[in-house]
């Protein structure tokens, strides 16, 4: 698949994302468009017309006010759900043919890149549309949902999708001898958000920039595996979502096939945040909080902050898993390039990291975006936590300090990793 990090400017990287989408799609079987593998979601074909709808709502609608050439779809495609329990789900709708949806998706391709004179003619009046912010509001969007569709082809049914030749493969990584042990981090500031003016584009969450002094603690320098967990379980304790027992034997369910428990037993345990949470209390610990992975990835002994855990050097592969390099978590500490100042791994890659810390404004908030003004303002409801980091499928656009993402803490199908912390 296109590595997104080839292409520079928002349109060529809009693009990319655009061949990816495709490619995503390209793996399902016919019979699994209607399928609905999380139950709390809505089936795989509602995305295919979910991606062209948002960004027609978004940019020509919402921006160009642009009079639409299929109302319908605009409005059946425009919000996905995320419900806190199967009595919120909305009853099903009757889904349009697919080729319907798809001619509906390449004419909104063509209208998107043909308004790039009309949104930069808009600049100085928008703050949306200068440094063609709007652009990335589509293009971001269509990154997380490579994630999100990826979520739901892990719990499809194998018959009804194919794997690509790299996933086929596995993870094909070397393990570094590393010994699991704690960090000490002594009390120092950690910065959240940033400045608006400083960053291409960043979601209305990640703004005003907040400086925190952050008391002394400890963390795991390797997120919590499999091997770990299985400690756990063994004490009758529920598994993990994606763990299965045929007998005597664990198997973990990845996106595209089920592998035996040994094969990945290096690997980090994917849970939820309860489950997390829970673990940590079991082994005298807790989980960090979301400052104090900030302090752990970006600061420095030094008092300096860096753009990245290992430095200020772009991201490739080298630093992390992330951007689809690997299609599935790969051993724990397999890129040590990437430790940041402290010496702690990983903190960016390999699955989202859960932490102790709600899901609120930063002090100053803005629903800045207008065409969204809902994008984090729905989810300050005391029920959402701020994962930190990025997983393997994870775009690389993401990857900035001040991106921040959150998940309910029941939900067990993202790519999550964790590791303890203690004060």
């Amino acid at each position: 698949m296109a590595d997104l990090q080839m292409e520079t400017g928002v349109l060529e990287q809009l693009r990319a994302a655009w061949r990816r989408t495709d490619a995503l799609f390209s793996l399902l079987e016919d019979a699994a468009w209607s399928e609905r593998p999380i139950a709390l979601r809505q089936p795989l074909i509602f995305y295919l017309g979910h991606l062209p709808a948002f960004a027609w709502n978004q940019l020509n609608r919402g921006l160009l006010d642009e009079p639409s050439f299929r109302s319908d779809f605009d409005e059946l495609f425009e919000f996905g759900i995320d419900p806190l329990s199967k009595e919120d789900v909305p009853k099903e709708p009757e889904w349009p043919p697919r080729h319907e949806i798809l001619a509906y998706r390449d004419e909104v391709r063509v209208r998107l890149i043909a308004a790039a004179p009309q949104v930069d003619a808009l600049a100085k009046s928008h703050r949306i549309a200068a440094n063609r912010r709007i652009y990335h509001v589509v293009l971001e969007h269509e990154l997380m949902h490579h994630e999100t569709l990826l979520y739901m082809f892990t719990q499809l049914d194998e018959s009804l999708k194919d794997a690509p030749v790299a996933a086929l493969a596995g993870v094909d990584v070397p393990t570094p001898a590393m010994p699991a042990k704690r960090i000490a981090i002594p009390a120092g500031p950690a910065t959240l958000g940033a400045h608006f003016d400083e960053l291409d584009f960043g979601w209305d969450n990640e703004f005003p920039e907040q400086e925190l002094n952050v008391p002394d603690f400890q963390i795991d320098n390797l997120p919590v595996t499999n091997a770990d967990y299985m400690k756990y379980v063994q004490e009758g304790t529920e598994p993990p979502h994606n763990w299965t027992r045929r007998g005597s034997k664990w198997f973990v369910r990845g996106p595209f096939s089920t592998r035996p428990w040994s094969e990945v037993s290096d690997r980090p345990v994917q849970v939820s945040q309860e489950q997390a949470a829970a673990y940590c209390a079991w082994s005298g610990a807790r989980l960090p909080t979301e400052a104090e992975l900030q302090r752990a990835a970006y600061a420095t002994p030094e008092g300096t902050h860096r753009n990245w855990p290992w430095g200020n050097a772009p991201p490739t592969s080298s630093h992390g898993i992330f951007d689809f390099h690997v299609w599935e978590a790969a051993p724990v500490g397999s890129r040590p390039e990437g430790a940041s100042a402290w010496g702690v791994h990983e903190l960016l890659g390999n699955g989202w990291e859960h932490t102790s810390t709600l899901f609120r404004p930063l002090p100053g908030f803005e629903a800045w975006i207008a065409s969204y003004p809902g994008y984090s303002a729905d989810f300050f409801d005391e029920k959402h936590m701020v994962v930190f980091g990025a997983s393997w499928a994870t775009g690389a656009q993401l990857l900035r300090r001040s991106f921040r993402n959150w998940f309910q803490p029941g939900y067990p199908f993202a790519y999550s990793k964790f590791r303890r912390a203690w004060a």
